[in-house]
């Protein structure tokens, strides 16, 4: 039996006698954030949860009172944690951190139960600016006004970024605390030179035509996430319940792998995030890997995350990681779901691509060059092996009258999925085209391979002509 599985983790409080109380399970979710899905919003919309609750053992005449309450960002979701007003919440390593934080101040104990989603590099933090604006690089905004939610995982992301160019973040740019709902005005309005943000942001304002991003987390080459946290005291009165949302989690994971299109337009309909850009993220080869297991460099995360909200004067004290992060429960939920945890733990390949090239129907066993084409209409995105065959079914889609929702190419440095046509492109000597995020980074390309450089424009033009 799973209560025997998880031996050590019951109160003895717990007894028979509470076998006919009525259990809230309260759960607190992002859902703007939409790498929290798969601990929130997913099982709410799907009903995943009344799938794993128990109703045997103690559980037997159990009634079950769940509660869902959305929030725009982690610290509010925190405040009611902390008051006992939520038992779960689902946010990103560094307001979970401060989480854990805020739990040992109010004398109380929150534990960091599961990744929903990563990039053991630092994609989905970004850094745009104005679609007008000159800037190209990060290098460029010495000086500049830029904004950041404060505390965020984006925070930690700009604070390295600005470090890393050996800047003094007091003194050669100006920081600003703003959350993303006023950042998007600020940019169109041209009142601030650059904003920092977690996912979907620095995807979704450049995909909305009044941003560019110029900065991607993984040239900060620093781990981020976003996971899901549990009230101590509650997990272990009611470790079932637990694993039971673990389990829900493990699901929706599995239907997103699946068909990503569908879920896309789902979290789209719910929470007004366009599915072109949560298909960035949940597509096959996407931004994140949906990766539930407690790798190393999420642990290491979680402790960037701490030493650094002491440096922003948020904390004031550490935390155990050793007890903080308990893998226990999502261990408990993989083998009740019959999957293996040891074996994904050491899996850091990104949500696999089966597919063939959509143009020439060869199977696609390269995909350094992948790029994909979601038609307006079609349930599923085209693949194509390379930029080159995918530009010339765009332009026969065009000809045809098609209406295109989006052309994706994948990074040929960090293999991140872009949105192509906010990307640049460079050529080789033979004319193949590679994608990168930065003009400078195909420039550099492109002189190493006795190439040129492309926006997406002239990148079309280039490819229907050589083909």
């Amino acid at each position: 039996m799973l209560r025997t599985a998880l031996a050590g983790l019951v109160l003895a409080s717990f007894t028979l006698s509470a076998c006919a109380e009525t259990i809230r399970i309260a759960i607190g979710t992002q859902d703007t954030t939409i790498n929290c899905a798969a601990g929130g919003l997913l099982i709410r919309e799907l009903g995943l949860l009344d799938k794993y609750l128990p109703h045997d053992g103690p559980y037997k005449d159990a009634r079950y009172e769940v509660q869902w309450k959305n929030f725009t960002s982690g610290a509010p979701l925190t405040n009611e944690m902390v008051a006992g007003k939520l038992d779960f919440g689902a946010m990103a390593d560094f307001p979970g951190s401060f989480n854990g934080v805020a739990f040992e101040t109010a004398g109380k104990h929150s534990l960091f139960i599961s990744v929903l989603s990563g990039s053991i590099k630092g994609s989905g933090n970004g850094i745009v600016v104005p679609s007008a604006s000159p800037v190209q690089s990060l290098a460029e905004l010495k000086g500049k006004t830029i904004s950041v939610p404060f505390a965020s995982t984006a925070h930690g992301m700009l604070l390295r970024a600005v470090a890393a160019q050996g800047w003094d973040p007091l003194k050669d740019v100006n920081i600003i605390a703003q959350p993303p709902e006023v950042a998007g005005s600020a940019l169109q309005a041209g009142k601030i030179d650059a904003h920092a943000d977690f996912v979907p942001f620095a995807e979704l304002f450049p995909s909305r035509g009044f941003a560019r991003k110029i900065y991607d987390g993984s040239q900060a080459n620093a781990p981020t996430f976003h996971g899901a946290l549990v009230d101590q005291a509650y997990a272990k009165k009611y470790p079932e319940i637990v694993v039971a949302y673990l389990r829900a989690s493990i699901e929706a994971n599995q239907l997103l792998t699946a068909e990503p299109e569908k879920y896309s337009e789902l979290i789209a309909k719910v929470t007004g995030v366009d599915a072109e850009v949560n298909y960035l993220f949940y597509g096959p080869l996407g931004v994140q890997t949906r990766d539930l297991s407690w790798k190393p460099e999420y642990r290491q995360a979680v402790g960037t995350a701490i030493d650094t909200l002491k440096l922003l004067k948020k904390a004031d004290r550490g935390l155990d990681l050793n007890t903080f992060i308990d893998d226990q429960y999502i261990r408990a939920a993989f083998k009740a779901s019959n999957l293996d945890y040891s074996a994904q733990l050491a899996n850091y390949k990104p949500t696999p691509l089966t597919a063939v090239d959509a143009l020439s129907g060869k199977a696609i066993t390269d995909f350094s060059h992948v790029a994909e084409i979601w038609v307006r209409g079609e349930a599923k995105v085209r693949q194509y092996a390379s930029a080159e065959s995918a530009f010339t079914a765009l332009a026969s889609l065009k000809q045809e009258g098609k209406n295109i929702r989006a052309v994706y190419a994948q990074a040929s440095d960090s293999g991140i999925k872009l949105l192509a046509d906010q990307a640049w492109f460079a050529s080789d000597a033979q004319g193949h085209l590679s994608a990168f995020l930065l003009k400078g980074q195909a420039q550099q390309f492109a002189t190493a391979q006795g190439g040129k450089v492309f926006d997406f424009t002239d990148a079309t033009t280039q490819a229907v002509a050589v083909r």
